[in-house]
């Protein structure tokens, strides 16, 4: 697998005035999501903060659940970075069910953190690509090094992946009494461990 970090939103080859824009966009961006929370961000809020036109944050960003995309990039990036060189289990030198189950322990609890960002990022009106996240790649690699007796590991994957990735996660509510994240980290371990039985 190659090990540099999928690209989650961020352009290439952008001029220098685009980027001191981008910059500029983003850090207004984190300064009213810290003081308003995710739903009060707007496109209109946004330009008006960060004293630009509105064509300027619509070209940039296309949509509001693209300013939230790009707003987690960076984070995005440092946690595929973990994934594919941090210390085992979650990065290498663990076995791949080891590795299986870390990844879906510390991916739960990555998508539980960035909560607000992650469902704002959602746009509703397309399609969720696949390339918003490195897990289908992920969970196909391990799958494939574990020798499992399936014909077809890439719907495997698939499946996996949307019991991981699923917006559902996004939704789900916290309780006093046991944590969500927690629950869910628990049943991935049990999901993979029986896929994975020899």
């Amino acid at each position: 697998m190659d090990p540099s970090p999928v690209p989650f939103g961020r352009p290439r080859g952008e001029r220098a005035d685009a980027a001191r824009n981008r910059e500029h966009l983003l850090a207004v961006a984190r300064e009213m999501l810290a003081e308003l929370g995710a739903e009060k961000v707007t496109m209109d809020g946004l330009a008006e903060r960060a004293g630009l036109g509105k064509g300027t944050v619509f070209r940039r960003f296309g949509t509001r659940a693209g300013i939230f995309a790009a707003l987690m990039d960076d984070t995005e990036r440092a946690f595929q970075v973990r994934v594919l060189s941090g210390p085992p289990p979650l990065g290498p030198g663990a076995g791949p069910v080891e590795r299986l189950v870390a990844y879906g322990r510390e991916r739960v609890d990555f998508l539980f953190e960035h909560h607000a960002i992650l469902r704002a990022a959602l746009d509703r009106t397309r399609p969720i690509p696949a390339e918003t996240s490195m897990s289908a790649l992920h969970i196909r690699m391990l799958l494939g090094q574990a020798g499992l007796d399936v014909a077809d590991l890439d719907t495997l994957a698939t499946q996996l992946t949307a019991a991981l990735e699923g917006p559902l996660l996004l939704y789900v509510a916290m309780t006093e009494e046991s944590p969500a994240d927690e629950r869910l980290a628990d049943s991935w371990q049990v999901l993979v461990e029986r896929v994975c039985r020899p």
